[in-house]
């Protein structure tokens, strides 16, 4: 399928618009350069999106081009697979890249300026343990404490790095850090690790290399090497940007980029983290990356999301120095505006009760008209069958209904949509007391369309004719991860999202240790939903048959739904639940 084109509307301005528009004013810049660094260590989430549609859209605005960079520098998570997805699901946003390029094609570059900073006095090699650095790394409050291998010479150096190159050491066996500030009030500049040794295989170098750099040296190299302009970062990299131009200040690039930083996007009921998300992957918690209820590019894909739904919901959060959480039902809202007049509406029986009309001739179907979209006549219509037998769903029918009940109980007369009234005569049930069967008469007078209005019935339900009917599995989806009191519901205080992981709490270098170390807390766990996915069995229209992935459509009553990618197969589908009708989220 090709990637649908993102509309020419503009992104309203922020202030990083601001800061392009006064470096082209003044001759700072003469051109806009972005890039979308994602390192292939796991699928793209909806936290990149905000980040590929600010890049792409910013430089498309300004007659730029935005590079799309793999920061493929840390071989123990990397993969093609990964890089394959990344790819697709940016195309499947709707934009295409000016360039393709892997931070590995520069580890000869970036080698040459690390030897560049340790003959400058700027870089030396420590033989201290990763705990032990941390430990020395000081606190807030607290001064860092030197390293004993901090002053040793640069001939020592250079051959030390040689020899770790070379292969001469194990993995954690030595490090090379950059020569800063010990007492630098900013931890990120106490004299940072910047290669450490890797014996592993890399999806695009091989073994050529045993030594990788750390992705907070490499990736102000890659912005250079680049001729990247604006590097924009979300807000976690903030502390980092002294770091980021100290790199391009000593590393002496001819290019001078600049990093400016925004808030992430944030979502409630969901974690962003790739190494948890890949955890539950990995613990079959969920059903793959793509799994309908993950964050995922791809699991939204797969779940029916749009990706026009997605840049508007992008641009309409807007970009800002402010973090903060937005409600999933905001991202929901612009899935259902854009749905609503491109999906077919249809009927769907997912929790189906059996009716039988008494007095309809027996082996007679016949074929009524119904409109394939009430708010979109171009659609058309379509023509559904009609016969003695049909399904409507259980709960639209009560044996003791409370007061203002008006769906279908003894006695009482109901409209099935685009059809006839029928009216409840008798119920049937098995030996353990369960409904089994509803018989029913109906009025041909009442047909729809017919103009009847001699009297009227105030419910109107929805039905599917059994004998064509095709048998269908509904997948119903709710958050992944439980809403918990923020307080107890004895005080009467609202629920609030309990907190959850988020990569960002984490500096970049706890980041790369986690990920080398392969540490991840596990608590997190315990706030998932039980009750995220429900799977039911029922029966869709006849005309359904042809269904294909990632088709669209509308339940009547049920909400929007898609045809699922993985499961789905010929004549028996598989329909995602994408989203309700309704939500209790006021935009």
């Amino acid at each position: 399928m090709e990637p649908t084109k993102p509309e020419s509307k503009p992104a309203a301005t922020h202030f990083i618009k601001s800061i392009i528009e006064s470096d082209l004013a003044s001759g700072r810049e003469s051109t806009v350069v972005t890039r979308f660094p994602p390192e292939p260590n796991g699928y793209l989430h909806i936290g990149h999106a905000k980040s590929i549609c600010l890049n792409f859209e910013v430089a498309d605005e300004f007659g730029g081009r935005t590079h799309l960079r793999f920061d493929d520098t840390n071989p123990l998570k990397e993969d093609v697979e990964y890089v394959e997805a990344i790819k697709r699901d940016v195309k499947w946003l709707g934009f295409e890249w000016d360039g393709l390029f892997f931070a590995s094609d520069y580890f000869d570059k970036m080698y040459e300026r690390a030897v560049l900073l340790i003959r400058k006095g700027l870089a030396y090699v420590d033989e201290q343990s990763a705990d032990r650095i941390r430990e020395t790394r000081g606190t807030l409050t607290k001064p860092g404490t030197p390293s004993p291998f901090r002053d040793r010479s640069v001939e020592e150096n250079l051959t030390q790095f040689e020899q770790m190159r070379a292969g001469a050491f194990k993995n954690g066996e030595k490090v090379l850090r950059a020569k800063i500030d010990m007492a630098s009030p900013n931890i990120n500049m106490r004299d940072p690790v910047i290669y450490r040794i890797v014996r592993a295989h890399h999806h695009n170098t091989g073994d050529k290399w045993c030594i990788y750099p750390m992705y907070a040296f490499a990736h102000p190299l890659e912005d250079a090497i680049e001729g990247v302009t604006h590097s924009i970062c979300t807000l976690e990299f903030e502390d980092q940007r002294p770091f980021y131009d100290w790199v391009i200040r000593e590393c002496e690039t001819p290019a001078k980029p600049h990093q400016y930083e925004f808030a992430k996007l944030k979502l409630t009921d969901t974690v962003m983290g790739k190494r948890y998300l890949r955890l539950m992957v990995e613990e079959n918690i969920v059903d793959g990356w793509d799994d309908p209820r993950m964050p995922t590019l791809s699991g939204v894909r797969r779940r029916g999301f749009t990706p026009e739904a997605i840049r508007a919901f992008c641009r309409e959060t807007g970009v800002s120095k402010s973090a903060g959480i937005i409600d999933f039902g905001y991202l929901e809202h612009f899935v259902r505006e854009d749905l609503k007049l491109k999906a077919p509406r249809t009927m769907a029986v997912i929790d189906p009760l059996k009716v039988v009309i008494v007095n309809y001739p027996e082996g007679q179907t016949e074929l009524l008209e119904a409109e394939n979209n009430t708010e979109n006549e171009s659609m058309g219509t379509r023509q559904i069958p009609f016969s003695r037998e049909i399904y409507i769903e259980r709960e639209d029918f009560m044996e003791n209904p409370p007061p203002k009940y008006h769906r279908l109980y003894p006695g009482n007369e109901v409209r099935l949509k685009s059809a006839y009234f029928i009216k409840c005569e008798e119920v049937i049930k098995d030996a353990e007391g369960n409904v089994v069967e509803l018989r029913c008469t109906y009025d041909p007078a009442t047909k729809s369309g017919s103009g009847f209005n001699a009297r009227k019935v105030k419910g109107t339900i929805h039905w599917v004719e059994a004998s064509q009917a095709v048998p269908a599995e509904f997948r119903l989806f709710e958050p992944l991860f439980k809403k918990e009191a923020g307080a107890s519901a004895a005080q009467g205080e609202a629920a609030e999202p309990a907190a959850l992981p988020d990569e960002a709490e984490l500096g970049l270098q706890e980041q790369e240790e986690a990920e080398e170390n392969g540490t991840v807390d596990k608590s997190f766990l315990s706030q998932l939903n039980p009750g995220s996915l429900a799977v039911k069995m029922g029966f869709v229209e006849q005309n359904m048959q042809a269904a294909e992935p990632q088709d669209k459509f509308q339940f009547f009553r049920h909400g929007y739904f898609n045809v699922d990618s993985k499961y789905s197969t010929p004549g028996k589908p598989v329909f995602n639940r994408i989203v309700s009708l309704k939500s209790s989220f006021e935009v």
